[in-house]
This record gives C-alpha cells, sequence and structure tokens, in this order.
C-alpha cells in the first residue's frame, strides 16, 4: 500500500467517526465544505486529530487551500516528507 492510500484510508476513517460522514460519499474529489458538509470547525478538529497521528505540528497555512479530500492527504504527505 502506497503512503499515500494510507494517508487516504486514515483521512476517510477520521471523517466517518468524527463527522459522521457516510463512507459511500467520501472521494477523493469529495470537496469538504460543499460536498461532506463539514464546517471550519470541523476543520480544526481534523487538522488536531492528524497532528495526533503524525506526530508532526500542522501549520493551518499548511491548510488554507484544501479543498478536497484529496488535497488533504496530499498536504499530509507532503508534512511527512519535511521530516
Amino acid at each position: 500500500m502506497s503512503e499515500h492510500n494510507a494517508i487516504y484510508l486514515e483521512v476517510s476513517g477520521l471523517l466517518t467517526k468524527l463527522f459522521d460522514v457516510p463512507p459511500e460519499a467520501i472521494t477523493p474529489q469529495a470537496r469538504l465544505y460543499e460536498d461532506l458538509s463539514l464546517d471550519s470547525i470541523d476543520a480544526v478538529d481534523m487538522i488536531v486529530h492528524l497532528q495526533k497521528k503524525t506526530g508532526k505540528k500542522i501549520k493551518p497555512e499548511a491548510f488554507k487551500a484544501v479543498r478536497t479530500v484529496q488535497d488533504v492527504v496530499d498536504a499530509v504527505a507532503q508534512l511527512l516528507q519535511e521530516a
């Protein structure tokens, strides 16, 4: 399994567990706000959980441009490569 796949599965699990997003609604192209009905507080919660999982500090600027599930996966992958 590639690193991106593992991150995608982690993000999908978080969306389902934390925000009751139905698994079938989660696709790489799904937009966090429009398609999955997350709000800015949900986004902060997700960042906090991802920080715990990765053990890395996530700068809010890194997530300002995040709009889709794939954007989250890419941002986390980038973060992990900066180690």
